[in-house]
């Protein structure tokens, strides 16, 4: 087994020694930008750790990890388009730096060439690769629909909520480690443990973020504290809040959900504080733990070494160890 770190670097390596720099260049030149970004590169990491967990060599998995980490990306810049941000990860988006059709155009081609990556693999292999990354590529589409959707209803629910970030995010993590174990050729029973432990580790950390948007540490959050509340969005601290608010509050709570001031200190604050009043932010907290546990269950199920198991819990945990 190796580190973290160590994948990362496998990782940001193999890469390197793609040849992407094709023609045309205004197709494949954004491709490399948006790669050469860096940013944690978790999911490509997972498929490389769950590949060694079941006893195959990581270097088996770089393609299907590439495939990972290039449809992820992909799916940024198309992200950016759809909510016209300026910058991701501190630098220009590509439809900023570009023009939104090269963005489109160059998303477009990086879904096919996540594709390309699986045809290194043995038929099997690559059948059940190929079937786990459309499944999930669909996935991944619904949730960000659903994300849309929602921001013009104000009837949507804990459960819609839950799903929506299943699969606008959680289900890509599963994918990426079910990936090393389709790879590593494990059991089936394995395999889909692992893709449930993923799951539910990426439910937990996306509600982990909604909380840490409102009630993280701005010098470690790497993020705007606040940010949701600015944007309106209907975080599962919303829906609770609205959920245990009285009629009184809950009427402050909808009409603050329905402004937007040039100063949003004071909107800020005023939101945080019926989040806490009302029982929100415990509840969120609590469902954190409940997800995080149920990630947790999972490992006991597994058919694997005690030492194994043990990589994956700490894993987990430094994941889940943000200030919350």
């Amino acid at each position: 087994m190796h580190s973290v770190k160590q994948y990362q670097e496998f990782i940001t390596d193999y890469l390197q020694s793609q040849q992407l720099g094709r023609q045309p260049e205004n197709l494949y030149e954004p491709i490399q930008y948006i790669l050469g970004l860096g940013g944690k590169r978790i999911r490509p990491v997972l498929t490389l750790m769950a590949t060694e967990i079941f006893d195959t060599d990581y270097k088996k998995a770089l393609p299907a990890a590439l495939a990972v980490e290039v449809f992820h990306n992909f799916s940024l810049i198309h992200d950016d388009i759809m909510d016209d941000a300026p910058l991701r990860r501190g630098h220009e988006t590509v439809h900023e730096k570009w023009n939104l059709n090269t963005g489109i155009l160059s998303g477009d081609a990086m879904l096919i060439l996540a594709y390309q990556y699986f045809e290194q693999y043995e038929p099997s292999v690559f059948r059940d690769l190929a079937k786990l990354f459309s499944k999930t590529a669909l996935e991944v589409c619904e949730g960000q629909q659903w994300d849309v959707d929602f921001e013009n209803r104000d009837d949507v629910t804990i459960a819609e909520y839950l799903k929506m970030i299943e699969y606008k995010t959680a289900v890509l993590v599963a994918a990426a480690m079910k990936m090393g174990a389709i790879i590593a050729e494990t059991s089936e029973q394995n395999a889909n443990l692992i893709y449930e432990f993923g799951c539910n580790l990426g439910i937990a950390f996306q509600l982990q973020d909604d909380y840490l948007d409102a009630f993280g540490n701005p010098e470690t959050f790497g993020k705007q504290v606040g940010g949701d509340i600015i944007e309106n969005k209907k975080t599962h601290l919303y829906l609770k809040a609205l959920a245990f608010a009285s009629d009184t509050t809950r009427e402050q709570l909808l009409h603050l959900f329905s402004i937007q001031p040039r100063d949003n200190t004071d909107k800020i604050a005023s939101v945080k504080a019926i989040f806490e009043e009302t029982g929100a932010a415990k509840a969120t907290q609590e469902a954190i733990a409940d997800y995080t546990q149920r990630a947790f269950d999972t490992l006991d199920q597994l058919h694997i070494g005690a030492d194994k198991i043990a990589i994956l819990r700490a894993f987990g945990q430094n994941l889940m160890g943000r200030n919350v």
